[in-house]
């Protein structure tokens, strides 16, 4: 359920901020970020993984968890992690 939360409290359901946001949704949070903006929509094309990657760097420690992103970015970039 708190996949959708933020660290800065602009999420949802309940604006829950930082530590109050579970490891686990943050994880899932950041994994769900980069899936949605890779692939393709209904409503749009997909942009890819290199934008994933510079939205959730660009967000990193406001809305993503430092941690988390690094991990991710650290798969992608270093591990050649594919979608």
């Amino acid at each position: 359920m708190q996949h959708h939360e933020r660290l800065d409290g602009s999420g949802y359901p309940k604006g829950l901020m930082g530590d109050e946001v579970i490891l686990e949704a943050k994880i899932i949070s950041v994994a769900d970020v980069v899936e949605a903006i890779s692939s393709h929509r209904p409503y749009r094309p997909a942009r890819g993984v290199d934008k994933a990657i510079s939205e959730i760097i660009e967000k990193k420690a406001v809305l993503y968890d430092s941690q988390v992103v690094d991990a991710c970015v650290k798969l992608f970039c270093e591990k050649n992690f594919q979608l």
